[in-house]
């Protein structure tokens, strides 16, 4: 005598597939919140190496294990003063900010690091100069129209701080404005681009 299938539970499947997109949902937020978080390009800043609207990855483990280091590209929480582009200390009109204001604006930033702590630096034409060395720096834009693309008064980059600078350095609120960041405050290192398409790759 053949066998009869007994019709499979629609409840059954349907709590199968609730528990599915619930262990799937729940896999995403704790990706992004401990390992890989996806980010989209706000402004120009950064331009020519990433457009407004690119969507890159950031890495979120590697930098709690060791520090940035110069070039990288980093996504963080700027100061409050970033808000009005306001130094946490007076600074005269020749010199970078050297110090933040506390606390953090609720926003998230993306620039790259152009000198760690303890490194001289200062700008001129928007080049970046470290401990009296020109940087060799391709993928900027540089410019020396801005208000803050010249400021040749060295400062020190304070100890667990790091100075960071969009690459498009006359169309970017900085670190020349209102100071390195702490450590503290970096959310990840951006290390791959996935949108749009002709644009995939590392960085």
């Amino acid at each position: 005598m053949a066998r009869i299938r007994k019709p499979s539970s629609t409840t059954g499947s349907l709590i199968e597939l609730v528990t599915i997109v619930a262990v799937a949902l729940g896999l995403a937020l704790v990706i992004q919140a401990f390992l890989v978080k996806p980010f989209r390009i706000p402004s120009e800043s950064m331009v020519p190496t990433l457009a407004v609207g690119q969507r890159v990855l950031v890495d979120r483990v590697t930098l709690r294990f060791s520090d940035p280091h110069r070039g990288d590209i980093l996504v963080f929480k700027p100061p409050k003063g970033s808000d009005t582009d306001t130094c946490g200390v007076t600074r005269p009109p020749d010199e970078a900010c050297p110090m933040p204001t506390k606390g953090e604006a609720d926003t998230n930033f993306i620039k790259r690091v152009v000198a760690v702590p303890g490194d001289r630096l200062k700008i001129v034409r928007g080049r970046v100069y470290v401990n009296g060395k020109l940087q060799n720096e391709p993928f900027a834009r540089p410019s020396a129209s801005c208000d803050v693309c010249n400021l040749p008064k060295e400062i020190t980059i304070p100890p667990g701080h790091f100075f960071m600078m969009g690459d498009n350095r006359g169309a970017s609120a900085d670190s020349r404005y209102w100071g390195p960041i702490p450590k503290s405050s970096i959310i990840g290192e951006a290390f791959f681009t996935y949108w749009p398409p002709k644009r995939i790759g590392a960085l």
